[in-house]
């Protein structure tokens, strides 16, 4: 019997799927801190909308939680999602910027990286490989798994060898809308299997309703590893629940030892945890709803809850089929994008602005005007001509600079920061500060009013005579919860 492996991604995707990245830090904290007993292969914790939620909505810095995710979780590696020369932000960044992020996110205690680019280029990913590699960490090279007239199982097939060339240590197969099919799992997996030994990792969604099939599927193929969510944050827009993994594998003749009673106290904390963001309205009723459209549209879990965002605050939401109907139209006129971040985003985006404008194109983001000029790699197929124009209409022409050719931000940004701050500033400082500048000058800003707030109120204290001390400043790599 052989042994299947359980990547847990409840406080990552799961958190992002449903609770658009809303979970607190101490909820998060707590809740590792039970899944860290349960056995699994990896935690993934880390990464993705997680980093820039840390600054612009929780308040908090992703370094701090980094660290204090390590310390909760001695027992079970750390796994997280990069973007390539993305990083966790939406467009390329220079090499040094890369290297450093990556190497900071090693040190502070990651150990797997799951990297993918969005439009499966392989120019995109080589170099953040190159660095996994060179700073210790493990390489998995995910394939944003799509369908379209270009994307296919030879097509996948012909991905992994391009990775396994660049140096990947396991392949992950990321089905983030949940569109694989039963039937294609096997045979994805099947295929795959013939030309790679490396450990095969199959990340979906529930959002079709049909992931216990495809799971069933997958394992009776011979994948190694599966990535699930604790029960009261599983389904819908996230993923299968890990209780219902165990049971598919009894079925498929697959054994997996995890420690069950720690995953039973899992549960208990997570269902608290699921009924505090149900009635503080964090977790939507409609995102746990299953939508076999999903197949046609090929929206993922996050960007589906992203889209009922933004038509919520636009009071718009009864107009949400309508933009799932355009958001494969406007795939199809920028090539065939894999709906995945930042493609997910922007694709998303242009169908609620086609739609609540009126008009198709009226109005376009930059960043969809950047991806229309080559800012973002190689579209999987040619874009409609006539749209790009329309997109481009009055818009300074420019050619990309090959990512190795791009100058390092990090002096410039370094300079400016420390500035605006008035102290020195850390290289995690500078490096959040290149991807996300005004989200993270803001939350420093803050912090900075705040910890002065805190000294002066402890020099009165001093003054008046007390003799307590008080930590104002944790060392780094130190208890940040």
């Amino acid at each position: 019997m052989t042994e299947i492996f359980i990547n847990d991604v409840t406080v990552r995707d799961g958190n992002q799927s449903l609770l658009a990245t809303r979970m607190e830090m101490a909820d998060i904290l707590a809740l590792v801190g039970k899944l860290d007993k349960v056995g699994f292969h990896a935690l993934e914790v880390w990464g993705g909308a997680t980093f820039d939620a840390a600054y612009r909505f929780l308040h908090t810095d992703a370094w701090d939680n980094l660290r204090a995710i390590k310390k909760a979780c001695p027992n079970t590696k750390l796994s997280m999602l990069l973007r390539g020369q993305n990083l966790v932000g939406y467009r390329h960044y220079d090499n040094d910027t890369l290297e450093r992020f990556i190497k900071l996110a090693i040190h502070n205690g990651m150990n797997i990286i799951r990297c993918f680019d969005a439009l499966n280029d392989p120019e995109n990913v080589k170099n953040a490989f190159k660095f996994i590699k060179k700073h210790g960490g493990e390489v998995q090279a995910a394939i944003a798994y799509t369908l379209s007239p270009v994307h296919n199982n030879d097509y996948y097939a012909d991905l992994v060898k391009k990775y396994i060339a660049l140096g990947a240590d396991s392949i992950c197969i990321k089905d983030m809308a949940g569109i694989l099919t039963p039937q294609n799992a096997f045979e994805l997996i099947s295929s795959l299997r013939k030309i790679t030994d490396l450990p095969l990792d199959l990340h979906t969604h529930a959002t079709a309703n049909t992931s216990s099939l495809v799971m069933e599927q997958a394992l009776a193929a011979g994948v190694d590893i599966v990535d699930g969510c604790i029960s009261p944050f599983s389904g819908g827009t996230a993923h299968l629940a890990e209780e219902t993994i165990l049971e598919i594998a009894k079925l498929t003749h697959r054994s997996c030892n995890l420690n069950l009673s720690a995953l039973s106290e899992a549960y208990d904390l997570a269902n608290k945890l699921a009924d505090k963001y149900i009635k503080r309205g964090d977790y939507r009723t409609r995102a746990l709803i299953p939508n076999p459209k999903i197949l046609t549209y090929q929206v993922p879990g996050g960007m589906l809850t992203n889209l009922i965002s933004q038509l919520e605050q636009q009071n718009a939401v009864q107009r949400l089929e309508e933009v799932l109907q355009e958001v494969p139209r406007v795939r199809k006129d920028l090539g065939y994008p894999p709906l995945v971040t930042p493609l997910s985003q922007m694709v998303g985006t242009q169908a609620v602005l086609n739609v609540l404008l009126g008009e198709r194109y009226k109005m376009a983001p930059k960043e969809i005007k950047d991806y229309c000029q080559g800012f973002y790699g190689q579209a999987p197929a040619p874009l409609n001509q006539e749209v790009k124009e329309k997109i481009l209409k009055g818009v300074k022409r420019e050619v990309p600079v090959p990512v190795d050719d791009l100058p390092s931000a990090y002096p410039a940004a370094e300079a400016e920061l420390t500035a605006e701050l008035g102290r020195p500033v850390s290289e995690e400082e500078v490096v959040s500060y290149i991807v996300f500048p005004q989200q993270v000058l803001s939350y420093l800003k803050s912090r900075n009013q705040t910890e002065v707030a805190v000294a002066g109120q402890e020099t009165k204290k001093n003054e008046a005579g007390t003799t307590e001390t008080f930590n104002l400043y944790l060392p780094e790599g130190g208890d940040c919860a």
